[in-house]
């Protein structure tokens, strides 16, 4: 009758600690969102600007999660799309302007992620690739990417004619770009039977200034674009139609998708000068090194995501990559030169010290340094400003104009030691 008895109980204590035993945390799906061409005056949640447009879908990602204050990214698109796929700052990979080339040799997130999580991802690019110069005969599938659709290079004359790469072949689209991409992003996410990452890239609001279709955005009925009209509704008008896409998208998610799915929302470089808005300057937004060209919009809340509200933590474009690569599964919080942030999406603490960006074309060569507090701009050709962000955040003052107080010189040489050992 004992030993009965103590058979039951082991049996019971057995079954409760199958019961009670941890049961691993599905891998989430991965839904990562680019605007081209968008900075910070150009969104809600942000002081700057003052013309904002209607992005209900948008703020939602922003307000459930956390809002990355000082993120940079780089001057222009293809550099900033580069770095993050690479997570290798511009001169390593020799992509530091829009249209250059990334070398082929090069080994981009989705194959990282699949070769160090024994393939459990299914990866997608969809939209703006532009990390191919005007080779148009590459496929970004030969990277290791399972599916790519979308535009090659950097722009399209059209966004109702324009061509469509898929699977290697060109066809020619007659769907607004923006429904178009998020089509086949939805329809590509409804056949995966594994966790997914999608890359979903929109060429809006880039130029040209076509109208929306009319459901798509809330600024009145638009006559075709002219340059003597006033780009700034159309510019708005393409993002709320990027917005009420993203929220087709969403909604087409099941719940139990919806509910695994960590998202990442940010803006690849800095607003075309023509619908730039105060406090920035038309030379210190797209195209520049200054604030409004390089610290850009970065949303990220789901699956995963405890803290809300804003994190001034500072961030480069190139850490997308190892925060992607450890979301998925790899054991990484850093390679190259990313350094993983999703510590930061349960806890409070410091990830980095400096920031980095760059830039390089025919006229221009220049790079940037960052402590939070101070930044360095130093340019090939000798010239050099710095600003004080905590009380020039727009930098208008070029402290370098005038003599150095003590606190100033010790920040500037160790700013310089910095970029010294980042550059060599």
């Amino acid at each position: 009758m004992q030993k009965t008895f103590y058979i039951l109980i082991s049996i019971l204590l057995f079954s409760c600690e199958i019961n009670h035993k941890k049961i691993p945390d599905k891998e989430p799906n991965i839904l990562f969102i680019i605007a081209d061409d968008m900075g910070k005056d150009a969104l809600a949640g942000f002081t700057e600007g003052t013309i904002k447009p209607h992005t209900p879908n948008i703020d939602a990602i922003r307000k459930a999660g956390l809002n990355f204050n000082n993120f940079w990214t780089y001057p222009t698109c293809s550099p900033t799309r580069a770095s993050m796929i690479t997570g290798k700052y511009g001169y390593r990979t020799d992509v530091r302007w829009a249209n250059q080339k990334l070398n082929e040799s090069e080994v981009l997130l989705q194959k990282y992620i699949n070769k160090n999580t024994n393939n459990s991802y299914a990866t997608a690019v969809v939209g703006k690739w532009h990390i191919s110069g005007y080779d148009a005969t590459i496929n970004p599938e030969t990277f290791g990417i399972d599916y790519y659709a979308g535009i090659f290079i950097g722009s399209v004359k059209d966004y109702y004619n324009w061509p469509l790469s898929e699977k290697g072949k060109q066809t020619t689209s007659t769907e607004y770009t923006t429904k178009k991409f998020t089509d086949l992003a939805s329809s590509w996410i409804e056949k995966q039977e594994k966790p997914w990452f999608m890359w979903l890239a929109y060429n809006a609001p880039h130029t040209p200034f076509h109208v929306p279709p009319a459901e798509m955005h809330r600024q009145g009925d638009l006559p075709p674009y002219n340059e003597d009209l006033d780009p700034t509704p159309y510019f708005m008008a393409s993002i709320e139609a990027m917005d009420f896409q993203i929220g087709k998208l969403l909604n087409s998610l099941s719940k139990e998708d919806r509910e695994n799915t960590i998202i990442i929302f940010m803006g690849d470089n800095g607003t075309e000068p023509v619908v730039t808005q105060d406090p920035y300057y038309k030379n210190q937004v797209k195209r520049s090194l200054y604030q409004g060209g390089i610290n850009m919009p970065l949303f990220v809340s789901g699956k995963g995501v405890e803290r809300k509200g804003i994190d001034n933590n500072l961030i480069t474009s190139t850490d997308i990559f190892a925060t992607i690569a450890e979301i998925s599964g790899v054991e990484i919080d850093e390679i190259n030169d990313s350094k993983s942030f999703k510590s930061l999406f349960s806890e409070k603490k410091s990830i980095r010290k400096y920031q980095y960006s760059e830039m390089k074309n025919e006229k221009n060569d220049a790079w940037t340094i960052s402590n939070g507090t101070y930044k360095l701009l130093v340019f090939a050709n000798g010239k050099e400003e710095m600003y004080n962000l905590s009380n020039d955040p727009y930098e208008k003052n070029n402290i370098l104009n005038s003599e150095l107080s003590t606190i100033e010189k010790k920040s500037k040489e160790e700013l310089e030691i910095e970029l010294s050992r980042i550059r060599n």
